[in-house]
């Protein structure tokens, strides 16, 4: 997960800038995209009201935290504080703020660390989520926070977890407790143990929690809307790994044996990348600006440029292979059955190529792919019962009796894909999803579908833009990178969401250059609607941009083995001694 909160330390300049183009982007009352209206929308800016200096002062010193006794006021899970240490506002890489820094241990190994703010605490809590498996610490970054005023200042009180375990890899899931850990328990008990620490520093308890995370940390957002609905007021999931058992190893391994087509070399490399992406390009009809505004729109057929007979492929004269195009046609098409349906509801986009480099394909034919090494640990470790240490990639089977094999097991233990989110609204949480379209490691296409299951469930598009809005970037890689527009400030969005009302129908994405100067801002409009130019103007200023609506998105279904199912009182789909899962249409 890429380091954005460094953003949020934006020069004056920078900021009113990013502010002026956010205020020109749409005027108009916060309801008009989600009642179907593209004409108006609210942009949300990077200013929150409460963002005073002086805030809450602690009723404690720091060092009187280390010998803290708090075990009755959290009966029912064990944790020790084991320092509490001084942190001056230089060393601080969330914001120009001093603060307490805590550190302790939740039963039976989750490594946790808070840093509480010793001046502008504004009485508000954001957890912070982790990337791949986790396995440390994260209070250094938040992953949509670009020129977040209120983080900078230190309004928030920080806290994040390794989720039990200190393992890159997936070894630890051998372990019962450990997997419960990392599947769903570990950031609700956090958020337990933070509040009362909180509430004893500054002598007051939070007002309002936030959840913020990217990737796995998007994963845990999910887990906590839909398994401990109070937990958090507002949450931001990006990227969310959520669909964590079927991505792991259906997805990724389908791309994995399609690009190494029938156990060879690997059919594409990263040469392939930057003239095959033009070739995207011109074939989706993209604007000069090389970004494709709804990538789910776009059938081009990577047959169109098959090589003729005896031709072959240069630089300037790019054409594929027959193999090529079957690994083309396989990974933009998604891991299928014997049947033809879908294993895991998502594919890769057409137009994001230039993001596939390292993990979908290798450098060399004979190199190795971040595909193939999350299959690994997955298969070999998490999704059976016993472990399997001989298991690879080459191992998946794409059949559905196999998908069965796989998905019962732990499929509950890890997976958030409950649609019913009843209990976090009634609760009156708010939830904002956000995704890059050009996403290499989890298909965009997939939180499209979650977010299409809720609106199922959840009474239709209105109702659950209600509480809860999905916003995707165009070109935009994993939690960040890639082509398009990747800064995004979705904190301060979900808290002026939280506490005075105003739903985000946009948000304004930046990009920068290695110095920090602004090169390109563009809204990202809340689904089904993409951000068009239709004006004319520059394509670099977010001015120009209107919201359009995405037929494709809007029409969006995807017949696939699994299903977005409720309740969490089975393992998986497995009811009654019965396997369960059911054909079905998102």
């Amino acid at each position: 997960m890429p380091v954005l909160s460094t953003w949020c330390r934006m020069r004056k300049a920078t900021l009113l800038a990013v502010l002026a183009a956010a205020i020109a982007l749409v005027t108009g009352g916060s309801a008009a995209l989600a009642s179907g209206s593209p004409d108006s929308g609210q942009a949300v800016t990077a200013v929150n009201a409460a963002t005073t200096t002086s805030g809450i002062a602690p009723a404690m010193t720091c060092s009187q935290v280390a010998s803290l006794d708090l075990a009755a006021a959290v009966p029912d899970v064990p944790f020790e504080i084991t320092s509490a240490a001084p942190v001056a506002a230089a060393d601080n890489t969330l914001g120009d703020w001093a603060y307490c820094n805590v550190q302790g241990v939740i039963a039976p190994q989750i490594h946790f660390q808070l840093r509480l703010p010793q001046s502008g605490w504004q009485a508000n809590y954001l957890q912070l989520g982790c990337g791949g498996l986790c396995g440390n610490v994260n209070t250094s970054s938040a992953a949509a926070s670009y020129g977040c005023v209120p983080l900078t200042d230190g309004a928030f009180a920080v806290g994040s977890s390794d989720e039990g375990h200190s393992q890159g890899g997936g070894l630890f899931s051998t372990d019962p407790t450990l997997r419960a850990d990392f599947g769903y328990k570990s950031d609700h008990l956090l958020a337990q143990v933070a509040k009362v620490l909180v509430k004893q520093y500054y002598g007051t308890p939070a007002t309002h929690s936030y959840f913020d995370g990217c990737s796995q940390g998007g994963h845990q957002a999910l887990t906590e809307a839909q398994r401990y609905p109070t937990d958090f007021d507002g949450i931001v999931a990006g990227a969310p790994a959520n669909n964590f058992t079927a991505l792991n190893t259906f997805s990724h391994a389908w791309t994995a044996q399609s690009v190494y087509l029938n156990g060879g070399p690997a059919t594409i490399t990263t040469a392939d990348l930057a003239p095959l992406h033009a070739a995207v390009l011109k074939g989706c009809d993209a604007p000069a600006d090389g970004i494709i505004a709804d990538p789910l729109a776009c059938t081009w057929d990577p047959a169109s440029i098959k090589c003729e007979a005896g031709q072959t492929s240069t630089t300037a004269d790019y054409c594929l292979t027959a193999d090529q195009v079957t690994t083309l046609r396989r990974i933009y098409s998604g891991p299928t059955d014997e049947h033809g349906q879908l294993l895991y509801p998502g594919y890769q986009l057409r137009g994001s190529e230039l993001n596939w480099a390292g993990i979908i394909v290798p450098t060399t034919a004979t190199g190795t792919t971040g595909d193939m090494n999350f299959v690994r640990e997955t298969i070999r470790y998490q999704v059976f019962d016993e472990p399997h240490p001989e298991l690879t990639y080459k191992d998946v089977k794409f059949t559905a009796a196999y998908f069965k094999k796989i998905m019962r097991p732990n499929e509950g233990m890890y997976d958030a894909t409950d649609p019913d989110l009843t209990a976090f609204k009634k609760a009156g949480g708010k939830l904002i999803l956000w995704h890059g379209l050009g996403d290499q490691h989890i298909p965009a296409v997939g939180t499209m579908a979650y977010y299409k299951a809720v609106q199922k469930v959840m009474g239709g598009a209105a109702a659950t833009s209600s509480f809860a809005r999905l916003f995707l970037l165009p070109g935009v890689a994993h939690c960040g990178g890639g082509q398009g527009p990747d800064r995004l400030d979705a904190l301060t969005a979900i808290t002026a969401w939280v506490t005075k009302g105003q739903a985000p129908d946009s948000l304004l994405t930046t990009a920068v250059d290695s110095t920090g100067k602004t090169t390109a801002t563009r809204p990202a409009y809340a689904f089904p609607y993409v951000a068009k130019n239709t004006t004319g103007g520059p394509a670099d200023q977010a001015s120009s941009y209107t919201p359009v609506l995405s037929k494709a998105e809007s029409n969006l279904t995807l017949n696939w083995l699994g299903s977005f199912r409720s309740g969490y009182e089975t393992v998986g789909n497995w009811v009654h001694g019965k396997w369960v899962a059911s054909k079905g249409k998102v």
